[in-house]
């Protein structure tokens, strides 16, 4: 028998201390599952409590069977905002193409979500909260791993020692920095800037989004559902990131608005309204891409090991399928096998789902005059085309059945 072997063995007898370093998406689902799974779990959370409202996020293919599996479908088709139609305006705000929304974003109508970010993160946390620590306003300061498991001193003082700990804090990862090094070695920049916040809803819209754009500059303006609020979203091409601008709201807000200090249309409401907006999320569009998600007892997931970029519409999706696969691997297994597990099972659906913006998706954001033109052509061919139906990669991975079903 191997020492892994052993391992699995000697942790069956006991409940396994696990530490998840962050409350969004990845890490409460993670928790539920390793939960369930017999682990003893803490979650440390370095806001003071989970985020609100934000931007929409999709939950397609696999993923919807992962909240299905957690009880949480009912309420999140409750959630569903349910979005039927995208049009698509040129610099001076004619219509170039009138689309059902599923028809531009691959989907499968009537099947997959599209919910406020914190809509889900509420959900995934209330079916947790009271049978997981979680710790607010921390953070991990440092790990330090011997053969028995993994040193931990966090920021707000205090050390503990836990089996295993799990990285699911974001493209920004400080766990994996603290392991694998600076986020420049994995991150695969893809060209674009976005800023995404909460405006109010004078627009008279009404399930369905407005996306202006010129070369290399974008603006989306969709209804979120809820009372009179819409979500903005600004993209825009940049040649390197905007290291600057990236941890300086004023910085970001100025960069944005002299991006598009001569566009059209209702784009200058935008802008007034960013400056205005106390939800801002500002990022460069890029993706994560690591040959190792884990290392001794530490491994890393959802965005933190492998962000797909918003131009997939599958960063919610993967952090719901890996946290899944990786409680599964775990369940029984020591850390070696189980996380070898982890990675041979998962990797391929992560890198089909990655590659998905090479098949296209970026092309809703063209920067020269001529892919515009090719753009719009594309566009105004969907409206006559057949829907081909869902895009396969959403849904190549099927779940282990592991556990009975909520």
């Amino acid at each position: 028998m191997t020492l892994d072997g052993l391992t699995a063995d000697f942790r069956t007898t006991q409940k396994r201390k696990v530490l998840i370093s962050g409350a969004g998406i990845a890490g409460p689902a993670l928790a539920y599952w390793l939960n369930r799974h017999g682990f003893e779990v803490t979650v440390v959370e370095k806001g003071d409590t989970l985020r609100g409202g934000g931007y929409p996020v999709d939950v397609r293919g696999t993923a919807l069977e992962v909240v299905r599996r957690m009880g949480l479908l009912p309420r999140l088709r409750e959630a569903h905002i349910d979005l039927r139609r995208m049009i698509f305006l040129d610099g001076d705000g004619s219509e170039i193409a009138s689309l059902p929304s599923h028809v531009v974003t691959g989907g499968v109508e009537g099947q997959d979500l599209e919910v406020r970010r914190g809509d889900l993160t509420h959900a995934l946390y209330s079916v947790v909260r009271d049978d997981v620590e979680f710790v607010f306003n921390d953070s991990v300061h440092s790990l330090g791993q011997t053969a028995h498991g993994v040193d931990v001193t966090f920021s707000g003082g205090g050390s503990r020692t836990f089996d295993m700990v799990f990285g699911a804090d974001g493209m920004h990862s400080r766990t994996r920095e603290m392991l694998f090094g600076p986020e420049e070695r994995f991150r695969r920049y893809l060209g674009y800037c976005f800023a995404g916040f909460t405006v109010r809803n004078t627009f008279g819209l009404s399930r369905e989004a407005i996306m202006w754009s010129t070369a290399g500059r974008a603006a989306t303006l969709y209804a979120t559902g809820y009372g009179d609020e819409a979500h903005a979203l600004l993209v825009f091409a940049q040649p390197e990131p905007p290291s600057n601008a990236l941890r300086n709201p004023k910085a970001q807000r100025d960069l944005v608005a002299e991006t598009f200090a001569d566009a059209e249309w209702e784009v200058p409401r935008l802008v007034t309204g960013l400056h205005d907006a106390d939800d801002l999320f500002f990022d460069a569009v890029s993706q994560i891409r690591m040959h190792r998600w884990s290392t001794g007892r530490v491994a890393l997931l959802g965005d933190a090991a492998y962000a797909p970029s918003f131009l997939t519409g599958q960063g919610s999706s993967l952090a719901l399928v890996g946290a899944y696969m990786l409680a599964d691997a775990l369940a029984d297994r020591g850390h070696i096998a189980g996380l070898a597990a982890y990675e041979h099972n998962t990797r391929e659906f992560v890198t089909l789902n990655q590659d998905v913006v090479g098949e296209g998706d970026a092309r809703l954001f063209p920067t020269t005059a001529r892919g515009l033109a090719e753009r719009d052509d594309m566009l105004r061919r969907l409206g006559t085309q057949p829907v081909s139906g869902e895009r396969p990669v959403h849904s190549v991975l099927t779940l282990p059945d592991c556990l009975p079903e909520t």
